[in-house]
């Protein structure tokens, strides 16, 4: 029995594509609405003016083939057009093991569709895995590059911990809470995507190129722009859409009000995913901005087990929660409060502690021995007082009963 290829996109399709990677900016919802109406062919023959019908040329009375769209935009996407060279940019990703992907291609994560008209032209991918298998079980983790060795730790922490449950951490690469992030999803031998804000081939920041390097042969790494593209702070805020768009909920680690990683956040809440944030000391600056996402719909978390409730399968819960079990606590309630109504200091007589208890002297005696036996307390003479023994550390662990 043989199954039919599943369907790819047409090499004239991605061959448009990638011109077009070229030639517009990242999210530019203008170029997106023409390339919904057109598709990707008939909006760069347009934009060449090499259409082969009057109606998609420039009319002779200066009709605009963009109409909505300023001449000064479509006059940077046609000069940048005629310039790109996207068969050397293809064999460029293919010579690193990449690929390009497009909408239609059976790789291409359809959560991103998500984004309307400022949905990514096409995705360079470096890595063996397939994107759009791990984007289905994938949760970004964002915070702040200048960190505190907390929001460090607690990074790779959560990293590690996803990782151990199969889920896929996506990041951007960046210092700080990005590189924790990725490092602790490798040091537990898992899944890790890297979104850049410039080409797969060109590491960034540089002091990351080693990093974007295991990311690549462990993972996956992406980006919209052609190889040789260089980052621009209007790149980065636009990368933020794809990493919340790509992942089932994007959790913010450390972050100051005004931070890139609240608009991943922002822009995942729009898409209907989750929101989260992990809190941090109410004196940091750099706790500031995720204190304020959860003042408003984000939900606290502080390990894996938690992230994963929110987003994982339904019926996925994380370990109940609770203080530490103390010996004293396992007592019946009637023993517990003859151990209570001891006095602190001193031998103290039995009827002295009935009384206190509101007991009867036998009751009160009986429970007592009880207590004794069990090491609560100590006979001196005739009266009780309690063991100098230190109480025993509690048996409870994190999430145990």
């Amino acid at each position: 029995m043989t199954t039919t290829p599943a369907p790819t996109a047409s090499d004239d399709e991605r061959l448009a594509r990638a011109t077009l990677s070229r030639a517009v900016e990242p999210g530019d919802e203008h170029a997106g609405r023409w390339l919904r109406q057109y598709g990707a062919t008939g909006f760069l023959d347009r934009l060449l003016d090499t259409g082969s019908t009057g109606s998609t040329r420039h009319a002779g009375d200066g009709t605009s083939p963009f109409p909505g769209t300023s001449a000064k935009r479509v006059a940077s996407w046609r000069q940048r057009a005629a310039a790109a060279r996207p068969g050397d940019d293809l064999d460029t990703v293919q010579h690193l093991g990449g690929r390009f992907l497009v909408p239609g291609d059976t790789e291409w994560p359809r959560q991103l569709d998500d984004l309307g008209d400022a949905r990514p032209i096409g995705l360079w991918v470096r890595g063996p895995a397939d994107l759009r298998t791990w984007a289905l079980r994938s949760v970004a983790l964002v915070g702040a590059r200048a960190c505190t060795p907390y929001g460090a730790h607690t990074a790779a922490d959560l990293a590690t911990g996803l990782s151990r449950q199969g889920w896929v951490v996506v990041s951007g690469a960046a210092y700080g809470i990005d590189g924790a992030a990725h490092r602790g999803a490798l040091a537990a031998d898992g899944a890790t995507v890297a979104v850049l804000a410039c080409g797969v081939d060109t590491p960034y920041p540089r002091g990351h190129d080693r990093l974007i390097r295991r990311v690549a042969e462990q993972g996956l790494v992406v980006g919209e722009l052609p190889p040789d593209s260089h980052p621009t702070p209007s790149r980065f805020i636009l990368r933020n859409r794809v990493i919340a768009a790509l992942t089932r909920g994007t959790v913010v680690v450390e972050a100051q009000h005004r931070s890139g990683s609240l608009v991943t956040a922002r822009a995942a809440a729009r898409l209907g995913r989750h929101t989260m944030g992990v809190p941090g000391p109410v004196t940091s600056a750099l706790s500031a901005g995720v204190h304020e996402l959860l003042r408003g719909d984000a939900t606290l978390v502080t390990d894996a087990d938690e992230i994963i409730e929110l987003i994982g399968e339904i019926g996925r819960l994380a370990p109940a929660r609770r203080g530490p079990v103390l010996p004293r606590d396992l007592l019946a309630p009637a023993t517990a409060h003859i151990l209570e109504a001891l006095p602190a200091r001193g031998p103290t007589p039995a009827t002295v502690i009935a009384r206190r208890a509101g007991t009867t002297p036998d009751d009160t005696l009986a429970k007592l021995y009880e207590l004794h036996s069990l090491g609560f307390v100590e006979r001196h003479g005739e009266g009780w007082r309690l063991t100098n023994t230190a109480t025993e550390a509690s048996n409870a662990r994190r999430g145990g009963t």
